[in-house]
């Protein structure tokens, strides 16, 4: 992993190019981070960097948390995850990330938490076919055969059933910066992001 940064979704809007065509992007608020720890394979097994993002009150911060806080040096935040990044060795524990580190053009990974839905049936679920629409027939939008009863007395793995949609981590892959206002710490990417406004996300770009 080249570059990594926790930030927050704003929302969509478009923006226009010099040449006069509408592109859709969705803001993303990249940062600022900190690094907040580091993994070694000395110690860990394999080498990480922890990236804090959004200052949070002391009286919010459990005590486990406030301890490794404290034994940093670093201010209270309320999101961590750890990147394995290749300049890695060459970050330490206090440096900020922002969002200059990117540049337009980047081609980017953004994983979120995709919009929670509730609980669904199999057509808005998996897109299945209803049943006929005849007040006779009795099977209108359900799941269907479940399978035989005697042999093999069980439901075959990956049938597809009624739950949760939504709510689940999702990655795009391969979105690419438009644009990147770096007082602000804000970049525009091409197309779509997971999740809701202001949800947290985690912008990689993978490859060099």
């Amino acid at each position: 992993m080249v570059k990594a940064i926790i930030g927050r979704k704003i929302g969509m809007t478009q923006i226009f190019t010099e040449e006069g065509n509408v592109v859709p992007v969705t803001l993303i608020e990249a940062g600022p981070c900190v690094v907040a720890g580091k993994k070694t394979a000395e110690k860990d097994g394999y080498d990480a960097v922890v990236l804090g993002y959004k200052d949070i009150s002391e009286k919010k911060v459990v005590k486990p948390a406030k301890g490794a806080f404290d034994k940093m040096k670093v201010a209270y935040k309320k999101y961590l995850k750890e990147f394995k990044l290749d300049n890695g060795a060459d970050m330490n524990v206090g440096d900020t990330v922002e969002a200059g580190i990117f540049a337009v053009g980047d081609v980017i990974d953004v994983t979120g938490t995709s919009k929670g839905k509730g609980y669904s049936g199999t057509i808005k679920r998996w897109g299945t076919h209803r049943g006929p629409s005849a007040h006779g027939s009795g099977y209108h939008r359900g799941q269907g055969s479940m399978g035989a009863n005697s042999s093999p007395s069980r439901v075959f793995k990956g049938k597809v059933m009624p739950g949760q949609l939504g709510n689940e981590q999702v990655t795009v892959k391969n979105l690419v910066i438009v644009k990147i206002d770096t007082e602000a710490n804000i970049i525009a990417v091409k197309g779509a992001v997971p999740g809701a406004r202001n949800g947290i996300v985690s912008v990689k770009k993978i490859k060099a």
